[in-house]
């Protein structure tokens, strides 16, 4: 099935306000929560809900996130091996933070990568920007 234009403008539009949206929700340091709903036969791909948690009430933003599978609910994933939640919350946080995000110091226990890479220098320095957003967000299973 092709697109047309005008489906693709609304299509890049939908997608620029999700990530406005996301943006203005998440900080550095908050949990999103993954849920497996379907398994593929060959176990090589599968479908995964993300939710945030707002006044004690969990929040689907699956479809916020990329491409939701109608059928099996969640967004779709492929490969096998690794942690395909923990992918899914990288890859978000890398698109919300694709210009990395300010430390948020070693009190709010900073979820950057780099103080583990610092080769023991531990850097919690406020005025620090951590180049990656990779790490920015937090993942939980539900």
């Amino acid at each position: 099935m092709t697109m047309t234009k005008a489906q693709k403008v609304e299509q890049a539009t939908e997608q620029a306000q999700a990530i406005e949206r996301l943006r203005s929700e998440l900080k550095p340091r908050d949990k999103v929560y993954t849920k497996v709903e379907h398994v593929s036969a060959s176990g090589m791909s599968r479908s995964i809900r993300l939710y945030l948690i707002q006044d004690n009430q969990p929040w689907d933003i699956s479809g916020m996130v990329a491409r939701f599978d109608q059928r099996n609910g969640g967004v779709v994933i492929g490969g096998c091996g690794m942690d395909m939640g923990f992918a899914l919350v990288y890859d978000l946080s890398s698109a919300l933070f694709r210009d990395g995000f300010d430390c948020i110091g070693e009190d709010a226990r900073c979820p950057s990568n780099d103080h583990l890479n610092d080769r023991g220098e531990r850097n919690y320095s406020p005025n620090r920007h951590h180049n990656s957003g990779g790490y920015a967000l937090h993942h939980s299973w539900f």
